[in-house]
């Protein structure tokens, strides 16, 4: 088959090149249809319970994670002169487009009781700008009387203020967020410049919009040195710079196709689809090698152009084809689970890794069809003395020393098992970012002064119109927050429990002694200046549905990750369950916190499960081509072990599971079982060459695939050695453990797996191996092409 595909390739190479280039322009065209992601990725499917309760939550009371928090401890803002700044600041920032509104302690809102007209008036307590310090002083006072606000706006403690700012949630989740945050941002820090202050950030909206720029700028940081360091290595292999610059031309064509992808199926671009275009630069190169690298050898063998070009698709293509088959399998298991964000990163990343296959096998006979036979000096290379004086040290470790290889191998497993024993798992919501970095830093800060941003919501149903107005549930409210305040990393819950006590403070001229739950005979009184005015509307709704049967309470906890985050949610549904039984009730525990954390712990099974289902199939492939289940097993082996000492390194050095190093496994297995089916390619093709004798067809294999193995796994462990660049800890992860683990996946595939097919030469050479799928052309096959044409 691929001896009749090399000369459909070559006889037709002016319409292939055509065609290529024609879908390639327009997958250009589609690239610019990619866009950034905005929001969290769902990583729960919608038919989970957590999602939907998360999703009827918003459908009752809206979006609940729309706040841009911004931070001040300022000893001096209740002096005149600042406060009547800030309060400048709020407005500036509430006038601006995208910002619904802004809470902060000069924009609170008192209750005044009146008597003529019997209702609640509620009024700034605040005007737009005092007059006198005296005055500030007395509303102040006032202010601090308000123990509804202590918390919410301000830590009296302290002398630590809260900014709200709230985003139109119409535009929280589209690419304005960004302008809208950044303008806000930049009257935020001229303001703070101007009075020589220091503000912090944060909330979801903020923390999004920074990590979505922080990987938008790494994408293209990852795409420019994942070329630079593949040409870099590339040139110090080959001495050629017609090699280096079409190599580098067929993975840039797979890069637009990528994107062109994403533009074509609507996808968005995440912190996964985001890695592929660099990632397929990085594992795309190897293609390019193998076929170089035949073509040279053919080349220097006969001399004969034409016919090295065919041998390079006829002879090689089929191990390239399957080794990038196997890969684009290992990333197509994504699809089978259940995660959007998984599915999206698995349907672009296989289907642009067959696409690269294609574009290489195409591309690179019909470039080097036109170009001068390759000189002395680019084929130099294969005659590289350290290059040969390692392949051959290496073939008298498997020869003369297996019995040392295999202890060594079997301790080295033992005390990968002792490491892995020592792997954690987590995950945060703000995960991997560096100590240091500014959204960490004002997020602490955020936890330290007012115990976190991050959204908890608990919706309470009473199950019976107006039934959140009874005395019993404002009682049973008030009996969750006083249970939940016992958390340290829970701020101060706010629900109608609240909003009451701060009524019926009010109701009693503001005597901060007041501040509690009504009795029944006060709840009734109160209930007469409770009109339906629009001011007492805002107010209401934000604790209500329209008919006053569901309320809420909301809280904000610190980022403790999903370990905490399980115990922590099942002890507050627990007291929930305690106050509020199912048989009166219908309660919920949400918010994004809780969404988030459910859809890490979820994503990390998927993963866990889509390699294993990766390992499986692939062993399954095996089977089929090599006709032998023991076969299979020996090329698993050397695969499986470097799997192992990566997991050990994460136990010794502390790296956890989570959604960004778990990835390390699923790409570096992968990846790394090209070499183990280039190198039993080659294997079987000299078994039947020299007659079945597995010593000498080991001997030929190693020489022949030993070097592109060595080529490719050093492209492949500096190529994935750019993420160390990465500001995500986790990505750096992932860049540094794939890297090792291909070149141990390369030391094991030139060293294990020859000594495991020495071995067991007599176990694995049985009949249905010799009649195995995985057949090769002979090397005199030349698909009519003259053999003199040069």
């Amino acid at each position: 088959m691929w001896t009749r595909f090399a000369g459909i390739i070559l006889r037709y190479r002016i319409g292939i090149l055509s065609f290529i280039i024609l879908i390639t322009a327009f997958m250009a065209y589609k690239a610019f249809d990619a866009r950034m992601a905005y929001t969290y990725a769902q990583m729960l499917p919608e038919s989970d319970t957590t999602f939907v309760e998360h999703l009827y939550f918003k459908q009752v009371f809206g979006e609940e994670a729309n706040m841009f928090a911004i931070g001040v401890k300022d000893p001096d803002f209740y002096t005149k002169d600042r406060f009547n700044a800030y309060s400048k600041l709020t407005q500036e920032i509430r006038s601006q487009y995208g910002i619904t509104d802004v809470l902060s302690v000069g924009q609170v809102v008192n209750p005044y009781r009146n008597d003529s007209l019997q209702i609640f008036e509620f009024k700034k307590l605040f005007p737009s700008e005092v007059q006198t310090q005296e005055e500030l002083d007395s509303l102040t006072n006032i202010f601090k009387s308000l123990s509804f606000y202590d918390g919410l706006v301000y830590n009296n403690a302290e002398n630590v203020f809260l900014f709200a700012v709230t985003l139109d949630k119409n535009l929280l989740n589209t690419k304005e967020r960004v302008g809208i945050i950044d303008n806000v941002h930049k009257i935020a820090d001229d303001f703070a410049e101007k009075h020589n202050i220091e503000l912090s950030y944060s909330g979801l909206p903020y923390i999004r919009t920074e990590i979505s720029k922080k990987i938008k700028e790494e994408i293209k940081l990852f795409i420019a040195l994942a070329f630079i360091v593949t040409a870099t290595v590339l040139f110090l292999f080959f001495r050629s710079f017609k090699a280096v610059f079409f190599s580098l031309l067929i993975v840039g064509i797979g890069v637009v196709w990528t994107f062109g992808t994403l533009g074509l199926l609507n996808y968005e671009i995440t912190i996964l689809t985001g890695m592929i275009p660099p990632v397929l630069i990085i594992i795309g190169i190897p293609n390019s090698i193998f076929m170089l690298n035949k073509y040279h050898t053919e080349y220097k063998r006969h001399g004969n152009k034409i016919k090295a070009l065919q041998r390079v698709i006829s002879k090689v293509g089929n191990a390239v084809f399957l080794s990038n088959l196997t890969t684009a399998v290992g990333f197509a298991t994504f699809i089978l689970t259940s995660s959007g964000i998984l599915i999206e990163f698995g349907i672009v990343a296989s289907l642009n890794v067959m696409a690269l296959f294609l574009i290489a096998v195409c591309l690179i006979p019909i470039i080097f069809s036109f170009l001068p036979p390759p000189k002395y000096r680019h084929v130099k290379h294969l005659e590289k003395k350290r290059t040969t004086f390692i392949i051959d040290k290496l073939e008298t470790i498997s020869i003369k020393y297996r019995p040392t290889v295999f202890i060594v191998t079997a301790s080295l497993i033992v005390i990968a098992i002792f490491g892995i024993s020592r792997i954690h798992t987590t995950g945060y919501m703000v995960d991997d970012i560096p100590p240091d970095d500014p959204i960490l830093t004002d997020l602490k800060f955020f936890e330290k002064h007012f115990d976190g941003v991050m959204p908890v919501e608990i919706l309470v149903d009473t199950k019976e119109p107006q039934g959140a107005f009874k005395l019993e549930t404002l009682r049973k409210l008030d009996a969750l927050q006083d249970s939940l305040s016992k958390y340290p990393e829970l701020s101060k819950p706010y629900s109608l429990a609240e909003a009451a006590k701060l009524l019926r403070q009010s109701y009693y001229d503001g005597d901060p002694r007041r501040y509690r739950v009504p009795i029944e005979r006060e709840r009734l009184a109160m209930a007469k200046y409770l009109k339906t005015d629009e001011k007492q509307k805002n107010v209401l709704t934000n604790f209500l549905d329209s008919g006053f049967q569901i309320t809420r309470m909301t809280l904000r906890m610190h980022d403790i990750g999903t370990v905490q985050m399980k115990s922590t949610t099942q002890k507050i549904e627990n007291n929930i369950k305690s106050i509020f039984p199912d048989s009166l009730y219908y309660t919920l525990l949400t918010g994004t916190s809780i969404v988030f954390a459910k859809g890490t712990q979820y994503l990390i099974k998927n993963l866990f499960t889509s390699l294993a289902i990766a390992i499986s199939f692939i062993a399954l492939v095996f089977l089929f081509l090599l006709g032998s289940w023991r076969i299979a097993l020996i090329g698993l082996i050397p695969n499986l072990i470097p799997q192992l000492m990566t997991a050990a390194l994460m136990g010794y050095f502390g790296i956890p599971i989570k959604p960004s190093t778990i990835l390390i496994f699923s790409i570096a297995f992968c990846i790394s079982v090209d070499n183990t089916i280039h190198f039993l390619s080659k294997y079987m093709q000299e078994m039947r060459v020299l007659n079945w004798n597995t010593g000498e067809a080991v001997k030929a294999a190693r020489r022949e695939v030993g070097i592109s193995m060595m080529y490719t796994s050093t492209v492949l462990l500096f190529g994935f050695a750019i993420f160390a660049a990465s500001e995500f800890g986790g990505t750096k992860a992932l860049g540094t453990l794939v890297g090792l683990t291909l070149f141990f996946a390369m030391i094991s595939n030139l060293v294990i797996l020859p000594s495991l097919l020495l071995t067991f030469e007599k176990t694995i050479t049985t009949k249905a191996f010799k009649q195995s799928a995985l057949q090769m052309p002979s090397e005199d096959e030349n698909n009519g092409f003259n053999n003199n044409e040069k």
